[in-house]
């Protein structure tokens, strides 16, 4: 290949407009560290300039090394309470690592918990609590929220694209190294290792680590074996299809 050749296919330079808004990203970051009264707030931490937190209610949000949240996320504090309940904990916990991409929505009154390296996909909603509505003489923009529960997902995992994970009451735990398939509904704990999918959510994969091996359907134990159950999906190809991109 000629050097006419090299000059015909070589790659466009990136658009100069966009070292605006990384400074607007970058700024914005530096901003909220030293002006907003966070709970707790790591190094290397990245808000892009159209994500949104209440300055007034970041006491409550405790952030850890390296997060990311992304362009329209929102991080809400679903209180007016700015000590904690029930004794002063933080409400929204992200560790170390963690991805908030675009549009997601963390929406807290009690707790909501990703350990570190938890992946939120793109237009996701994670709710620890639901509006009232059983009142049908008020309005249901008038009757608040519900008290809700507790989230907690855990090391690794990944949430997918539109998946909702809404807690009504109790606590919901996803374990780790989970994926939560795109356009998920999860409103249960799911256990470790795990892949889910639909509406509500039910386990497609799972990983055995006595056999150190993924298998279709969710591992149960019962009289001393391993039994696996079976789902409609006829491929291990076919699940692959559900999950969506981060």
């Amino acid at each position: 290949m000629n050097n006419l050749q090299q000059e015909t296919i070589r790659r466009p330079f990136s658009d100069p407009l966009e070292l605006f808004p990384r400074a607007l990203n970058w700024m914005y970051s530096a901003w909220l560290r030293l002006t907003y009264p966070f709970a707790s707030i790591g190094s290397n931490v990245s808000f892009r300039f159209t994500s949104k937190v209440s300055r007034q209610r970041c006491t409550r949000i405790s952030l850890g090394n390296s997060v990311s949240i992304g362009e329209h996320a929102l991080l809400n504090v679903a209180t007016d309470d700015p000590r904690g309940e029930p004794n002063g904990e933080p409400t929204i916990v992200i560790e170390d690592n963690c991805i908030v991409a675009f549009g997601s929505i963390l929406s807290a009154r009690n707790r909501i918990h990703l350990e570190r390296d938890v992946n939120v996909a793109q237009q996701v909603l994670i709710m620890d609590h639901n509006h009232a509505y059983e009142d049908i003489g008020i309005p249901i923009l008038q009757q608040g929220i519900t008290k809700g529960g507790r989230i907690r997902i855990g090391e690794g995992s990944w949430i997918g694209h539109g998946a909702a994970i809404v807690c009504s009451r109790g606590d919901l735990k996803i374990g780790r190294h989970c994926v939560i398939a795109a356009n998920s509904v999860v409103s249960t704990s799911i256990p470790d290792y795990s892949v889910v999918f639909g509406v509500p959510a039910t386990i497609i994969r799972q990983y055995d680590p006595e056999t150190q091996a993924w298998h279709m359907g969710q591992r149960r134990r019962g009289n001393g074996t391993n039994r696996e159950t079976a789902h409609t999906l006829g491929s291990l190809d076919r699940d692959a299809t559900v999950l969506g991109r981060s």
